[in-house]
């Protein structure tokens, strides 16, 4: 089973997946995808380690996350991606201008072929404004983008705001 859990920053998306893999009665791995490059986001890592039970795996891969879902997804096993947009990020600032749609084409590919659970979690970022600088602008296209192959995709996507989960597509909660 695919879920896509989008929100804005704070929306509550986060504690919605650990709270869904907790509930999924399977083991549980989750993929870390943000680097602490800075006091700022090492806070956030450490907030988010804090908040998950000792006994899950954790894998922390900035890159390469299609080849890590491939060796980690089991039958048995629900694995929590948290969070896309960290991901897209990371590779948008690579020099390699080609990676990230390398990255992104052998994702959508092996989703559906994992076995197991795989909850993924990224920030929906297109309901501001448009943003001034190339970059940015890219980046939001990218997020949406991602975002619409992978809903097509799931069997279910939430949408979450406020900590209050809005079902966009699939079967409740």
């Amino acid at each position: 089973m695919i879920e896509l859990i989008l929100g804005g920053a704070r929306s509550g998306k986060s504690r919605l997946a650990e709270q869904i893999a907790q509930d999924s009665g399977l083991a549980v791995t989750y993929i870390a995808t943000s680097q602490p490059l800075d006091g700022e986001m090492s806070e956030r890592i450490a907030h988010h380690r804090a908040r998950r039970p000792d006994h899950w795996a954790l894998v922390e891969e900035p890159i390469h996350l299609p080849t890590v879902l491939r060796e980690h997804a089991s039958a048995e096993r629900c694995i929590l991606v948290d969070c896309l947009t960290l991901w897209l990020t990371n590779l948008l600032m690579l020099d390699d201008p080609m990676r990230l749609d390398e990255e992104r084409k052998a994702l959508l590919e092996c989703i559906a072929e994992l076995p197991g659970r795989l909850l993924l979690v990224s920030n929906e970022t297109g309901l501001g404004v448009v943003p001034m600088g190339e970059l940015t602008r890219r980046y939001v296209d990218e997020a949406g983008w991602l975002h619409q192959a992978l809903a097509e995709r799931a069997d279910r996507v939430v949408f979450t705001v406020a900590g209050l989960p809005m079902i966009l597509k699939g079967d409740t909660l």
